[in-house]
C-alpha cells in the first residue's frame, strides 16, 4: 500500500494516480513525501522490476504524465472496468508550478540531484536565469546506479549529505526507472521527510539539455515525438518498446499485475538468453 492516499485518485495497474490539478499536487508535496512520475517505457516493466514496482506503490503522490497510458486508459480500459478517465498532469507542468513556490526557490531550501556534470551546468545556468540560486553544496551529480535489474538502489554518500544539510526539498532529475528507486531509498532511509520530487528530464526540456518542449506540445501529448525527432536512435526504440504497456493495461485494468521474476515468462519459466 502507498505511504499515504490523496483524496482523489484513480487506480491503474494497482497504482493510485492523482486526479487533482497541478496546484493541488504541488500543495500536497510541499508538506513532504515522495512524488513519482512514471513514464510508459518504465511502467511496462512493472511486473519484472520489484524495486521500481514498490516505489510506485509506496509513493505519496503519483501523477499521470504518460500520454500513452492516459490515452489507453481513457479510450480502451476505463469504461470497461468502471473506472474514471484519468486527468493527465505532466512532469513538465508540475515542475513549472513547483519552481514558482517560494519554499522551493529560496537559497538552500532545495537540493538538486543531477544526471551528470554537463546536465548540471545547463540546468543550474537556467535556474539562475529564473532567479533561483543553488549553492554548490546543494548539487549532487548522481553516479551510474546501474540498469533496472530488480535490485534495490543505495547511495550512502548522498544519504549522508542530505542528513547534514536537511533541505526542505530534493529534486531528482535522473532517468525514469532509476529515479523512483532512488526516491524510495531516500524516503525510507532519511531521518526527516523532505519533499522528494522525481521529475526526471522535465528540467532538461527547459534548460536546453534535451529537446525543448513548449507548453502547447506538452498539452497536445507531443513531448515524446519531439524527443524522438531530436534523437531517434536513443528514444525511438525506447518508445516503441512502451507498446507492451497496452497489453498489460487491457489485461489487468485497475489491478496490480502479479510479479514475475526478471527474465521469466508469464508461467514463471526462464526465458532463453
Amino acid at each position: 500500500m502507498q505511504a499515504s492516499e490523496p483524496a482523489h485518485t484513480e487506480t491503474v495497474l494497482g497504482v493510485r494516480f492523482f486526479m487533482g490539478d497541478v496546484h493541488a499536487a504541488v500543495d500536497r508535496m510541499l508538506r513532504g513525501g515522495l512524488l513519482v512520475v512514471p513514464a510508459a517505457p518504465a511502467l511496462k516493466d512493472l511486473q519484472t522490476q520489484p524495486a521500481y514496482r514498490q516505489a510506485l506503490l509506496e509513493a505519496d503522490l503519483v501523477i499521470a504524465d504518460s500520454a500513452f497510458m492516459v490515452l489507453v486508459w481513457n479510450h480502451l480500459v476505463a469504461r470497461r472496468c468502471g473506472g474514471r478517465k484519468l486527468l493527465r498532469l505532466s512532469g513538465l507542468e508540475y515542475l513549472r508550478e513547483l519552481l514558482q513556490r517560494p519554499q522551493v526557490r529560496s537559497e538552500g531550501s532545495t537540493f538538486w540531484i543531477m544526471a551528470g556534470e554537463r546536465s548540471a551546468a545547463r540546468n543550474l545556468a537556467w535556474l539562475a536565469e529564473q532567479g533561483i540560486v543553488v549553492p554548490d553544496t546543494h548539487v549532487y551529480n548522481a553516479p551510474m546506479y546501474g540498469a533496472m535489474d530488480g535490485t534495490d538502489l543505495e547511495d550512502p554518500v548522498l544519504l549522508e549529505r542530505l542528513e547534514q544539510l536537511r533541505p526542505q526539498h530534493v529534486v531528482v532529475t535522473i532517468g525514469g526507472g532509476t529515479q523512483e528507486r532512488l526516491g524510495l531509498y531516500l524516503r525510507r532511509r532519511l531521518s526527516f521527510v523532505p519533499g522528494i520530487h522525481c521529475i526526471g528530464a522535465a528540467i532538461a526540456f527547459l534548460s536546453g539539455d534535451q529537446a525543448a518542449i513548449p507548453v502547447w506540445a506538452d498539452k497536445m501529448y507531443l513531448g515524446w515525438l519531439l524527443r524522438t525527432i531530436e534523437s531517434p536512435s536513443r528514444y525511438g526504440p525506447r518508445y516503441w518498446a512502451a507498446r507492451k504497456l497496452l497489453q498489460l493495461m487491457v489485461r489487468y485494468g485497475p489491478n496490480l499485475p502479479p510479479a514475475i521474476p526478471n527474465g521469466a515468462d508469464r508461467t514463471g519459466k526462464k526465458l532463453p538468453v
